[in-house]
């Protein structure tokens, strides 16, 4: 998405080497001036500035238009341990992401033709911060850019979010490497209301949600495609939420793994008003999840900027899942629910095969868990459901074509429990166990 014009100014322009402006590679003293010095004069003209083997110890850095970062391999580009380092960063965007941070080792702001590139390594020292939201930098935080790549970089160890790109537009992140399970909040790639946005070939492992897309203003995320991803979470693999002001449009997910993920596989999420809107998920497979699949309609109504408007409940509706293969699904099942008066519209899931480890009692059976309308959503929230597969409620038009769930351990509830869901139609489907309850 990066535009080739620059590609090619880029070269033209050559490349500045960051020891050139006396960055330090051994590590030693900090770097930060002399590397905002080669950003700034490769802004001048468009360029490169090159990271030789070395590691390099900075504070926050502004990346500018029409200038690439490359880390060369065995590059090291290391964050400070100091906070006093990382100056607090105000944006003119506002969005809910005013509570959580100001402060970034890699920022930029109404910039274009930016890029991160490189086999070198961003490392962010996270296990030297402690404490809110705001005592801990992101990595990378990108606002309000246009035309960005970060490319074939792996990031570790970061004190907060891993990546932050909030309202940008054509937006390329490929063969990205993230290891980042040494603090709070380490989400591996965090996409904000952006526009046309591409995510390949990642490989994620991350202590809180790998690739999850939020929406903390009144813009949605769109036109996003995540593909061919490897993903472990101490949270959630693949999510749309936890913000939803904006909502989410023209989602594509396919080709991914999903292994060791404590929470949902995939989770997707409208409980701060906003619509959900065309999601396709296709071609996922999964070992060792909370919740192969969450999907939720809540009404938490957080406005995304103090002293604003309750939002309303949202809407969620036309999510086809298909091709999907998940076992070692925890006992508590996998929820599809809408809340009393808002249903989630027109769900199918095609050719979905889902295995548990089971355990459920006719006590879990007889359940009506609570609605918990306002609830933070997660797959866990409603307890062990009276499904030990799908528990779907407040749905009109759900579709199950070629469904199969099945469990390991002594199981006493259905596979498939239906309340206040209108338009069911079951095709080619086998649940194993007690038999499916519509209600």
């Amino acid at each position: 998405m990066l535009r080739r014009s620059f590609l090619f100014a880029a070269a033209a322009s050559g490349s500045i080497d960051v020891t050139q402006f006396r960055a330090d590679p051994t590590g030693k003293r900090l770097s930060t001036s002399a590397i905002q010095a080669a950003i700034d004069a490769a802004s001048r003209t468009g360029g490169t500035v090159r990271f030789p083997a070395g590691t390099y110890q900075s504070g926050t850095l502004t990346l500018k238009s029409n200038v690439c970062l490359h880390l060369e391999s065995g590059a090291v580009l290391r964050g400070s341990r100091d906070l006093a380092d990382y100056p607090s960063r105000v944006p003119k965007i506002r969005s809910y992401t005013d509570t959580y941070t100001e402060r970034s080792l890699l920022y930029a702001e109404d910039a274009e033709n930016i890029a991160i590139e490189g086999h070198g390594l961003m490392d962010g020292q996270g296990a030297s911060f402690h404490g809110p939201y705001k005592v801990r930098p992101y990595m990378i935080r990108m606002i309000n850019c246009r035309h960005v790549s970060v490319s074939d970089v792996t990031l570790i160890d970061s004190p907060m979010w891993v990546q932050h790109y909030l309202a940008c537009e054509d937006v390329s992140i490929r063969g990205v490497n993230v290891r980042s399970r040494v603090n709070s909040n380490n989400d591996g790639i965090d996409i904000d209301a952006c526009h046309r946005v591409r995510i390949s070939d990642c490989d994620i492992w991350s202590g809180d949600d790998a690739i999850v897309l939020k929406s903390t203003l009144d813009r949605p995320a769109r036109d996003v495609v995540v593909t061919n991803c490897v993903l472990s979470s101490r949270c959630n693999a693949l999510k749309l939420g936890t913000e939803t002001n904006g909502g989410f449009e023209n989602i594509a997910i396919s080709n991914c793994t999903v292994y060791e993920t404590r929470l949902s596989g995939v989770a997707l999420e409208i409980v701060d008003g906003g619509t959900l809107d065309r999601v396709l998920v296709s071609n996922v497979v999964m070992n060792n999840v909370g919740a192969p699949v969450f999907v939720r309609l809540g009404d938490r109504g957080r406005p995304f900027a103090e002293g604003g408007l309750r939002p309303g409940a949202g809407r969620l509706r036309n999510v086809i899942l298909r091709d999907i293969v998940a076992s070692g699904g925890s006992r508590v099942g996998c929820a599809i629910s809408g809340i009393p008066g808002h249903q989630i519209e027109e769900v199918t899931l095609d050719n979905v095969h889902l295995e548990f480890v089971g355990g459920g009692t006719k006590a879990d059976a007889d359940r009506d868990p609570p609605e918990n309308a306002d609830r933070y959503p997660e797959h866990s929230m409603f307890g062990a459901l009276p499904a030990y597969g799908l528990f779907c409620r407040h749905v009109r038009n759900l579709r199950l074509h070629a469904v199969e769930t099945r469990f390991r351990e002594t199981e006493e509830r259905p596979g498939l429990v239906c309340r206040h869901v209108t338009g069911l139609r079951l095709s080619d489907c086998q649940f194993q166990g007690a038999p499916v309850r519509v209600d």
